[in-house]
């Protein structure tokens, strides 16, 4: 029986991205499908951490020594989304001492470059941490833009023959009997420039095998043809402050606990984490006092922590796994190992495969081992090239730096820049038109922003996570309807009103957790802005009746003067 595809891969996350790209790599006829827009689950709600391994070196020195493998081959073949921040795990006077020695020993024995730094040599990598800092393991840590990363991947995927669906949410998985031989989707109209299916409708998608990569949602695809994939979810929040406090990523170097890491990320640091198990990915609550206990608890780290700016909060959800019989009763104990679920030999369900837990880290090592799994079950020898193969914007930086006179990139807007774009910097910098800076806070310039829109049409909050313009100190406040106007004229006014709309929403979701002190401020100088220079509380454009622009023209009657002068000259 004729297939439309011969692998249909369910999930645009990381994951899911890197075995499209894997396999279609391999020459074969990949589809992927995302119910929403590429990392709109777990992969776009993370903490930007390139692990080490270091957090896992004592309590899991599998998924420890993964990490250092693959933060190794992101920095080779993805250097645009990655920055080599390295990593402190820094010991306070109340934390162990065995400890300290047990992460220092766990970290040499998975392949971890380590060494200590006494208090003193830590405060010379980072300024402002704690006076009673003791010492410190210094490792390989560092962060990455796990948007950039995702998208790179889609498109490496297609470019090599892979048709990326998003917005196409399953809504059944077909099965004749023990054999799933695809899925049925059900088509929304997405905000980008991509061309999709006419919302509402559903289309049948049928592939000779069919990949479960949809993370903390695994379970719910599972249980479409009675599978119990027992996924346990579990949020974490991140606080976003307004500049970077730290250069390196600070970890606190104790058994576990939430609040116990700092990640710089672009121009921010993200404050992390809690880590409570929750029934439903899609629905949790979204609670104050993990945002106070980041500040409260990081603070003992970073004390200038206290005092400083909040600009927004966010929550990811894990999609931890353990095997059935495990009884793991914290979350914090679970593996951070990854898992492929044969559901042939498992379940004796034929078709298809899930794979579950797993870190953004390790993403590629995971796409390959289910890659791997696939071919095998397809008769295909074709090996795995993505360990080496680098992504799209990632080749020949070398050569990019040495090339920024010609661009004239000299300043920190044009160093950003070149961070963002990697080898793509020449073909979109590179224009005879007028090239100011939009978004003001994260240096980001209207050739940077036109690139994206040419990429992502409408869906401002998509040129936003390829560009970070609007995610600075002001949160948008300066930028976003400049971001709106460039998509006029090829769009129409209703439409880049309703893009602007849904920017401002997207960066309000964000704010309102963190809302005292400085940021209330800011959110109320946002307000007054938007209300007195363009009606944004009261827009006289959405009113059903038409606007009178004479009694603007014509000003105040004569007789309501208040100068006194009566009557025309």
């Amino acid at each position: 029986m004729a297939r439309d595809t011969e692998v249909l891969v369910l999930g645009g996350g990381s994951t899911g991205c890197g075995i499209a790209r894997d396999l279609a790599m391999r020459g074969l006829e990949v589809t992927l499908v995302e119910r929403g827009n590429l990392t709109d689950g777990t992969t776009g709600r993370m903490h930007g951490l390139l692990h080490s391994g270091g957090r896992y070196a004592v309590s899991d020195q599998a998924s420890a020594t993964e990490c250092i493998e693959e933060n190794e081959v992101l920095r080779e073949i993805a250097g645009h989304c990655v920055e080599e921040t390295g990593g402190l795990f820094v010991q306070r006077p109340e934390d162990s001492d065995d400890y300290f020695r047990e992460k220092l020993e766990g970290c040499r024995e998975c392949g971890i470059p380590a060494r200590v730094l006494s208090g003193s040599e830590a405060r010379e990598v980072e300024p402002y941490l704690a006076d009673d800092v003791k010492r410190a393991i210094e490792v390989p840590d560092g962060a990455v833009d796990p948007f950039r990363l995702c998208v790179a991947n889609a498109i490496d995927a297609e470019n090599h023959g892979a048709r990326v669906e998003t917005h196409a949410e399953v809504i059944d998985l077909l099965r004749d009997g023990d054999d799933i031989y695809g899925v049925e989707v059900r088509h929304d109209s997405g905000p980008g420039k991509r061309t999709h299916a006419t919302p509402g409708t559903t289309e049948e998608i049928t592939a000779e095998y069919v990949v479960n990569a949809t993370g903390a949602w695994a379970g719910q695809i599972g249980a479409m043809a009675d599978l119990e994939i027992a996924v346990r979810p579990s949020k974490g929040v991140m606080t976003i402050m307004n500049v970077r406090q730290v250069d390196t990523v600070i970890n606190r170097c104790h058994p576990k606990g939430d609040a116990d890491i700092i990640v710089p990320h672009e121009t921010t640091a993200i404050l992390g984490t809690t880590d409570e198990e929750v029934d439903d990915p899609d629905d949790y609550p979204e609670e104050r006092w993990e945002v106070d206990q980041m500040i409260d608890t990081l603070s003992e780290l970073v004390p200038i922590l206290e005092e400083a700016r909040t600009i927004r909060s966010f929550w990811g959800v894990r999609p931890l796994y353990e095997p059935p019989g495990t009884g793991t009763q914290d979350p914090t104990d679970i593996t951070r190992d990854f898992f492929l679920l044969d559901h042939a030999d498992r379940d004796g369900v034929a078709g298809m495969s899930s794979i579950v837990g797993g870190k953004f880290t390790t993403y590629r090592m995971m796409a390959e081992d289910i890659a791997d799994h696939v071919c095998e079950k397809l008769g295909v020898s074709a090996t795995c090239a993505t360990a080496d193969e680098p992504l799209p914007g990632s080749e020949n930086i070398a050569t990019l730096e040495a090339g920024m006179d010609d661009f004239g990139l000299r300043s920190p807007v044009a160093r950003r820049s070149r961070q963002r774009l990697g080898s793509r910097a020449r073909e979109v910098l590179e224009t005879d038109e007028p090239n100011p800076v939009i978004c003001q806070c994260e240096g980001v310039t209207r050739a940077e922003i036109n690139d994206a829109i040419a990429q992502s049409g409408t869906d401002l909050n998509a040129v936003r996570i390829r560009t970070r313009a609007s995610m600075g100190n002001c949160q948008g406040g300066f930028c976003c309807q400049n971001m709106a106007n460039e998509l006029h004229p090829e769009y129409d006014e209703e439409t880049v009103r309703e893009a602007l709309d849904e920017l401002f929403q997207e960066r309000w979701k964000g704010e309102r957790h963190a809302l005292w002190g400085e940021q209330l401020s800011q959110a109320m100088l946002n307000y007054a802005l938007h209300a007195t220079t363009m009606n944004r509380d009261h827009d006289p454009a959405r009113a059903t009746s038409r606007v009178d622009f004479a009694a603007f023209d014509d000003g105040r009657a004569e007789g309501d003067r208040i100068d006194g002068l009566q009557g025309g000259r």
